[in-house]
């Protein structure tokens, strides 16, 4: 069974003959009869009374009339729904996200849909490798990442930057100070979390402080946020660096000052190439929210 011949169908019992339903498909007569006849043959059922001079429906071409509707209804919404999935309009886009900072992914999300309502957005969050392997295979069509320099096989598109804070003991002199270099914190420990727990912002801060001509001695690891500030209080004088994400924290003998270099770059993973129209509006949407900033 072919649309068509559903279509045929259709404008023959809309029209009340063949020849009408002809000058309505803009075709010939003959091509009419001869696809209603094989829908006919197929179905094996009648659907047209032929022995008057006028074209009437059977009680099956009535009882399927209804459905044959349906069904050219049904493909017309298939058509404009690839129609605007080509356009951007509808669709699901696939993103991997990444847990702030601030609330810009939700702002992004709230953008992009004011500017593509249907547009679906399912949001995933994966490790780093995980992610990026997505994107690669195509099960994720973009994925944010923070301080990557590079990605084999991927373009990164940076989107927006942010800037890092040093947390130090606020009895340690240089808590005295409004903005914080590296080099004012080459002698002071750093705690750093391990390499193979987050490679692109340690290699971020280790560059950085060979860039500064700082190499400051490392001190305990870096466990978890809380935890190592409540250490920095506490214990022995020492620092570490880490970007917002949820709002500054409130420890005692604990303070918190910017880092003047280097900055924190976040960027979209996604294949080579020129983007899609999905892609496109949430560029769109990630360029909204960083310019009202």
């Amino acid at each position: 069974m072919e649309l068509r011949q559903l279509e045929y169908f259709v404008a023959v019992a809309e029209e009340g003959g063949f020849g009408r339903a002809a000058e309505r498909l803009s075709i010939v007569q003959s091509a009419v009869s001869q696809q209603v006849r094989r829908l006919e043959r197929e179905l094996g059922v009648p659907l047209f009374d032929r022995s008057t001079r006028h074209v009437n429906l059977t009680g099956a071409g009535e009882r399927l009339l209804p459905e044959a509707r349906s069904v050219l209804a049904a493909a017309h919404r298939a058509r404009q729904v690839a129609a605007d999935i080509r356009a951007g309009a509808d669709g699901v886009l696939r993103l991997g996200t990444v847990h702030g900072p601030g609330d810009r992914v939700f702002r992004t999300l709230t953008e992009l849909a004011a500017i593509a309502p249907r547009l679906q957005v399912r949001p995933r969050r994966l490790p780093l490798a995980e992610r990026l392997s997505a994107v690669r295979s195509g099960a994720l069509d973009a994925a944010l990442v923070r301080a990557l320099p590079k990605a084999p096989g991927l373009e990164l598109l940076p989107v927006w930057t942010d800037p890092l804070y040093v947390a130090l003991p606020s009895a340690h002199p240089l808590a005295e100070r409004a903005e914080l270099s590296l080099a004012d914190l080459a002698d002071l420990p750093l705690r750093l979390a391990a390499r193979e727990d987050n490679p692109p912002f340690h290699d971020l801060i280790t560059g950085a402080c060979r860039a500064a001509g700082a190499e400051p001695p490392f001190g305990p690891p870096f466990t978890t946020f809380q935890e190592t500030l409540a250490d920095i209080g506490a214990g022995a004088p020492s620092w570490t660096v880490f970007y917002e994400v949820g709002g500054f924290p409130d420890l005692p003998r604990v303070a918190v000052r910017p880092l003047g270099e280097p900055t924190l770059t976040t960027s979209l993973a996604v294949l080579p190439g020129p983007p899609g129209p999905a892609l496109r509006h949430l560029l769109d949407a990630l360029n909204r929210v960083e310019s009202t900033r």
